[in-house]
């Protein structure tokens, strides 16, 4: 029989991985909800494969100790592997797979609720209510159909955010250095980010973090966007220069600011702050503030996908297992 152990299992988790099991009698499936580390690693022991999902690093010697308990199987419940040593990984034979489209709509809608939610005020406003100010002045809003939406980004997640937009009645444009054929027929595309900047209202992020777009919105960027443009991440922390957001925000540059990913937010993001001293300065100003809507990397968090995580996750390691294809390989490297 083959086995299966599984680290990080959250209770949300808890029923699909069990859901999974029952579909699967011919494997042993065991798991913890303790993060893989060189310590923890041990608790795999006897297992075929591991299914995954963290933000520590996979560090050389968490793969090491994995890989000198014969396990080099391993399959993530998410979609990045930026925290994978791949070096170690390779030298090791590391076969990895990853879950890369689990719920566009989860993390477009997050989006497009957040921007409506900017646009509209409603963080003023409902600080306003809660201390009894039912003055409507002058907490004005302004409508999406209204804005010209930029989306950087056109795969699965970015189409889906079009859409929603486009059917609140916005102009949607758009730029990606790959272009969809279908969107590009129908006259999307702009020629250039430097033309996205200079058109849209609204800038909503959909690309993964690469070296070459590290910090691609800074001081210089934000400088080519309308006044009082509204500025949407969540896709990935890195993507976004905290400091220049910041300046934007202190001079009025930027209208408002959707938060779900921060390029600090390991070790903060997914802990309970209550009651103690908070870590991050910046991150707290940015909480506070009226026209900022800060979400911990949650844009994800729905039953449909985080089912899709964990059943697609243990679908690929079981197939690594077995000596299979696996739907969506990483490319170790």
């Amino acid at each position: 029989m083959s086995k299966i152990f599984a680290f990080s299992i959250r209770k949300d988790e808890e029923p699909y991985l069990k859901e999974w099991a029952t579909a699967h009698p011919e494997v042993d499936v065991d798991y913890t909800d303790q993060l893989l580390t060189p310590e923890t690693a041990k608790l795999a022991r006897g297992a075929d494969g591991v299914v995954v999902y963290q933000q520590l690093d996979y560090t050389p010697e968490t793969l090491q100790t994995l890989a000198d308990l014969g396990i080099t199987k391993m399959s993530l419940r998410n979609v990045g592997v930026d925290n994978i040593d791949m070096d170690k990984a390779k030298e090791l034979g590391f076969e990895i797979t990853n879950v890369p489209v689990y719920s566009p709509n989860a993390i477009a809608e997050h989006a497009a609720i957040q921007t409506a939610r900017i646009l509209r005020q409603t963080k003023r406003l409902d600080a306003k209510i809660a201390h009894g100010d039912l003055r409507w002045a002058p907490t004005i809003g302004r409508e999406v159909r209204d804005q010209t939406v930029g989306v950087i980004g056109t795969g699965h997640i970015g189409r889906v955010y079009m859409q929603i937009m486009e059917g609140f009645g916005a102009k949607v444009i758009a730029y990606d250095v790959y272009k969809n054929p279908e969107l590009d027929k129908k006259g999307y595309y702009v020629d250039s980010l430097d033309e996205l900047y200079k058109q849209a209202d609204v800038i909503s992020l959909h690309v993964p973090a690469m070296d070459s777009n590290y910090h691609m919105i800074n001081d210089e960027t934000i400088a080519e966007m309308k006044d009082n443009a509204v500025l949407v991440n969540v896709s990935r922390g890195p993507l976004v220069d905290t400091a220049a957001v910041v300046r934007a925000l202190d001079s009025g540059k930027l209208f408002g600011f959707v938060m779900d990913t921060y390029e600090n937010e390991v070790g903060i993001f997914n802990e309970d702050w209550t009651g103690k001293d908070f870590p991050d300065k910046v991150l707290k100003d940015l909480i506070d503030r009226p026209n900022v809507l800060v979400t911990p990397h949650t844009a994800f968090y729905t039953t449909h996908a985080v089912r899709n995580m964990v059943v697609k996750a243990f679908d690929n390691n079981l197939a690594l297992v077995e000596g299979q294809t696996p739907e969506t390989p990483v490319e170790v490297k």
